[in-house]
């Protein structure tokens, strides 16, 4: 019944024009549409929208991953936004080599983390075909 359902991530803001601001300013995202307590932006394959909410999410996750063709390019021009990268064990330079485990693509991937202003995790990752 699903399987032809688009799909879209949802995140959790205690602060929408905080977190319009850091999504504009960081990311480089405008929302496509806004509506009283959320915002909607679209990518070229996806979309996502952030929401005012009373909870919030641990950050202990991965909540949305971005999908780039070079992750080393993306990574520098993100830290050049002012973007934090999440420091892990094995990392260089902030991204990780990751060998088909699940739920990579391909072969792997190569992959970076970060927060945003909400403490949402996001990805950003170049697939290894």
């Amino acid at each position: 019944m699903l399987s032809e359902a688009r799909v879209e991530a949802r995140l959790p803001t205690q602060d929408l024009a905080r977190a319009r601001r850091w999504y504009a300013d960081k990311l480089g995202l405008e929302p496509v549409e806004e509506r009283e307590g959320g915002l909607r932006y679209e990518g070229a394959q996806g979309v996502f929208c952030l929401y005012a909410s009373a909870g919030a999410s641990d950050g202990s996750f991965t909540q949305m991953a971005f999908y780039v063709d070079d992750v080393e390019a993306s990574v520098a021009s993100l830290r050049a936004r002012g973007v934090a990268f999440e420091e892990y064990d094995g990392a260089v330079n902030g991204i990780m080599d990751i060998e088909g485990n699940y739920p990579s693509k391909g072969r792997g991937e190569r992959a970076a983390w970060f927060r945003d202003c909400e403490g949402n995790m996001l990805g950003i990752a170049e697939v290894v075909r």
